[in-house]
């Protein structure tokens, strides 16, 4: 059990939850299911989210794991009637599944800092950086394909999408993913735009800095304190911390909850301690 910074009830709305299997979207289903929701939750880690859908299950809650690739559209649409028969249409649908690679990493935030043996601007492999494009443009608009329908067909519904700080200004060392997250803003605007009329809202979250497994090694060294990145980090960081997951619970089911955000649509809202608002000085 979670403790949930907002009372919405959910009951019989079924929320559709990719990369489910992670920190971040894990902590969504469980909050989207302990609110009342009937739970799908979506990964390529079908083992995560089978643990999941049997822990909320034991707590008496609605979840079901599938195992899910947001850059196959068949087999999304395969996963999307496995849910329609479970669940019953789409009503929310949140997509989480994003994420870097190394291959379209550099080793160094300036070039001229560049060392011969790096991975330097020069080197980024391109199939590297087509994966993380792919994975997080592509995993955000082939999951809408799948499960917006639903939407359509019932005459409204909420989407939500998760963006990053990198789309507002750019963190070194990761060009393919801040690049990538930018046009995940820009997407979000153009689905609100687009099913307008539908009564579809689409919206989406930008979270700062969180420590995950996917980044403690680039946050903290071994022995626990941090990294010179770290500390840039949160000095760049008025509130001096990094964010917890569940920070970002409450803007979750805020925006996807259709009394309390009926006139919000086209939105990406920062849940970053300040860091977006600070100039350095």
């Amino acid at each position: 059990m979670i403790k949930l910074p907002l009372n919405i009830d959910f009951n019989n709305k079924v929320v559709v939850v990719t990369g489910a299997g992670g920190l971040i979207c894990g902590a969504m289903a469980r909050a989207f299911a302990q609110s009342g929701a009937k739970v799908a939750a979506l990964d390529l880690n079908e083992d995560a989210v089978k643990k999941l859908a049997e822990e909320l299950t034991s707590e008496g809650f609605v979840c079901k794991g599938y195992k899910a690739n947001v850059l196959d559209a068949e087999n999304l649409e395969a996963v999307h009637q496995e849910v329609l028969k479970d669940f019953g249409g789409c009503d929310i649908l949140v997509n989480g599944a994003g994420g870097n690679n190394p291959r379209a990493t550099t080793d160094n935030e300036y070039q001229h800092e560049a060392k011969e043996g790096g991975k330097s601007f020069f080197d980024l492999d391109s199939n590297g950086v087509d994966f993380v494009f792919k994975l997080n443009f592509q995993g955000t608009l082939l999951p809408t394909q799948a499960f917006a329908k639903d939407m359509v067909a019932k005459k409204g519904g909420c989407i939500l999408n998760v963006s990053s700080m990198n789309a507002y200004t750019p963190l070194t060392k990761i060009p393919a993913y801040s690049a990538a997250k930018a046009g995940i803003s820009n997407f979000t605007q153009w689905l609100a735009t687009h099913f307008a009329g539908t009564g579809i809202r689409c919206n989406a979250i930008a979270p700062g800095f969180l420590v995950s497994a996917q980044n403690r090694a680039l946050l903290f060294n071994a022995d626990g304190t941090p990294t010179a990145r770290s500390e840039k980090i949160l000095k760049g960081t008025p509130m001096n911390r990094f964010v917890d997951a569940d920070e970002l619970l409450g803007a979750t089911l805020f925006l996807c909850d259709e009394k309390s955000a009926s006139a919000i649509t086209g939105v990406v809202l920062p849940i970053d301690c300040g860091f977006s608002s600070y100039s350095g000085v």
